[in-house]
C-alpha cells in the first residue's frame, strides 16, 4: 500500500506541476556562457550564447495542456488490509461511467489551456507542430537575436547580443509578446551613479527562480515513479536540461565593484575588475552586484 499510495502521492504532484505550467510561458537556461560588460560612458554589452528551455513548446507541457488523456482504472482496495486488490467488474464501471460524464468538461478544460498558452506566447500554439518554426522567426526579427534554432523539445540554441545605455533599466531575455514572468538577468539604474546586477535565472535552486525551483521539484517525482503512474512511460519523458554554464561582469575605467556574491571576489585585469559566478544544478544564490559607474 505504502508504495502506490507514494506512487498516487507523487502523481498528483506531478499534475500539480503541470498546471504551474499554464499560469505563464516559462523559460529556463540550459548549458550557456552570458556576459555583461560596462564599457565606460553608460553604456554596456550583454551576450548570451547557449540553450534556452521553453517549458510550453516541451513534451512536459502537452501532457497537461490540450492533450485528450485515455481511461486508466484506478486501484481498488481491500478494506480490512488496505492493500491494493483487483477491482471487480461493477467497481470497473463505475469508474468509466464518471470518467464518461467528465468528458464534455475535460474537453473544455483543455480548450481553455490551449487558448491561454498561446496567449503566453505571443499567439503562437504551443501545440502547433510549426510551433517551434514561428517562435525561431519571432526571435530573428528582434534586434540581438542573432541565432536562433530548435534541437527539439522545447530546447533553442541561441545567441543573443546586445548594447546600450546604462542610463535605463535592462532585462533578458524580453521577447515580443511573451509576459516577463522569469527574467534570466536584470539590471537596474540608481540615480547615485550606480547599477545594481541581478541575475535571477541564474540560480537552479533559489526562491527567485520559479522556474528552477519547479523543474529541480519534478526530478524525484520522476524518479519515484510518478511518470509511470500517470502512464507516462520513460520514452515519453521530456529531456529537461540542466543549467549550466558561466556569468561574467566586466567593468572598465574608473568603475568600482561595491558589492557581489561571487566565491572569489572581483579578478583584476589591465583594463578593470571582473566577476565569475560558475552555475550549476547546486547553485542556490542569485548572482548579484552592485557597481558604482566612477561618473
Amino acid at each position: 500500500m505504502t508504495q502506490s499510495l507514494s506512487l498516487r502521492a507523487g502523481a498528483g504532484a506531478l499534475l500539480m506541476a503541470l498546471s504551474l505550467v499554464l499560469s505563464g510561458c516559462f523559460m529556463s537556461p540550459g548549458k550557456f556562457t552570458s556576459e555583461l560588460t560596462l564599457t565606460g560612458g553608460d553604456q554596456f554589452t550583454f551576450t548570451y550564447d547557449g540553450e534556452i528551455f521553453f517549458l510550453a513548446l516541451s513534451k512536459l507541457a502537452q501532457m497537461g495542456a490540450g492533450s485528450a488523456p485515455s481511461f486508466t482504472p484506478e486501484n481498488c482496495y481491500d478494506e480490512e488490509t488496505f492493500e491494493t486488490r483487483e477491482c471487480t467488474k461493477a467497481e470497473l464501471d463505475e469508474q468509466r461511467r464518471e470518467w464518461d460524464q467528465g468528458a464534455a468538461e475535460r474537453a473544455k478544460e483543455a480548450k481553455r489551456q490551449a487558448e491561454q498558452m498561446a496567449s503566453m506566447m505571443g499567439g503562437i500554439d504551443p501545440s502547433d507542430p510549426k510551433a517551434a518554426e514561428e517562435l525561431t522567426k519571432l526571435l530573428l526579427r528582434q534586434r540581438g537575436w542573432e541565432q536562433a534554432q530548435s534541437i527539439g523539445d522545447g530546447l533553442f540554441k541561441v545567441r543573443y547580443q546586445i548594447s546600450g545605455t546604462l542610463a535605463h533599466d535592462f532585462m533578458f531575455p524580453v521577447i515580443e509578446g511573451f509576459p516577463a514572468t522569469n527574467p534570466f538577468v536584470q539590471t537596474f539604474a540608481r540615480k547615485n551613479g550606480q547599477i545594481r546586477i541581478n541575475a535571477p535565472g541564474f540560480s537552479a535552486q533559489g526562491s527567485d527562480n520559479m522556474m528552477g525551483g519547479m523543474l529541480g521539484g519534478m526530478a524525484p517525482l520522476i524518479g519515484m515513479g510518478a511518470a509511470n503512474d500517470l502512464g507516462i512511460s520513460d520514452q515519453e519523458m521530456p529531456n529537461i536540461p540542466q543549467i549550466d554554464g558561466t556569468f561574467t561582469i566586466r567593468t572598465t575605467g574608473k568603475m568600482t565593484i561595491r558589492a557581489n556574491n561571487t566565491d572569489n571576489g572581483p579578478e583584476a585585469t589591465t583594463t578593470g575588475e571582473v566577476l565569475t559566478w560558475r552555475i550549476s544544478p547546486r547553485t542556490n544564490q542569485v548572482p548579484t552586484a552592485l557597481i558604482d559607474l566612477g561618473r
